[in-house]
């Protein structure tokens, strides 16, 4: 059956949808179907670090809605923040992700698996069996105090810096600018690459 419309009368079917409609349809689809760059530093100075690392970049791809695209090569840091020679050195590492989950997600992800590693968070630059920290998230920038990002002292920390160049030598950090840059002007010491050792990414 067919239906008229009188003169004067719309077809409700066909009505224009309201912008804020739209706006809201393409926040949702771009949270939930078009995967995000996202980028996450690891470090390890308890047990067998290079085993830690790659534990956490298993974990990662085990996320659903979580695909592990690029690991860098393994740094050694000396620790930060913390008298030389009263931790162990850092094994640290840099994952490029591309993911559909929510930073608010992707950060309850990195907690859990510094949970599956007994990480402890009795004090500040304690050491640690795993830290999985959210360096960037696309190209927000917030000062969110659960999630600041990016990350609020990436810029100035060559174990960050350093490995994630290695991985992609134009990445950007958002509000910074080059991580090429960036890296120019802070020092190096104490942070030396391990040509020794390698993280798989996963298959």
């Amino acid at each position: 059956m067919t239906t008229s419309f009188t003169e004067g009368q719309s077809d409700p079917t066909v009505q224009p949808v309201p912008a804020s409609v739209v706006e809201q349809v393409d926040a949702a689809d771009t949270t939930l179907s078009n995967p995000k760059r996202a980028v996450i530093s690891l470090g390890s100075n308890l047990g067998n670090r290079l085993e830690n690392l790659q534990g956490a970049v298993d974990a990662l791809e085990d996320t659903p809605g979580v695909r592990v695209k690029a690991v860098s090569p393994v740094y050694e840091t000396e620790p930060w923040g913390v008298e030389p020679g009263s931790q162990p050195s850092y094994f640290n590492a840099v994952v490029v992700l591309r993911t559909t989950l929510p930073p608010s997600s992707l950060l309850e992800r990195a907690h859990a698996v510094e949970e599956a590693f007994h990480r402890v968070r009795d004090e500040r630059w304690g050491p640690r069996t795993i830290d999985v920290d959210i360096v960037a998230y696309a190209e927000v920038v917030s000062d969110d105090p659960v999630l600041t990002l990016p990350h609020p002292r990436a810029h100035e920390r060559a174990f960050v810096l350093a490995p994630w160049h290695d991985v992609d030598p134009e990445a950007q950090l958002p509000g910074h600018g080059a991580v090429a840059r960036l890296l120019d002007t802070i020092t190096r010491d104490g942070v030396a690459a391990r040509t020794d050792l390698e993280l798989r990414l996963p298959e």
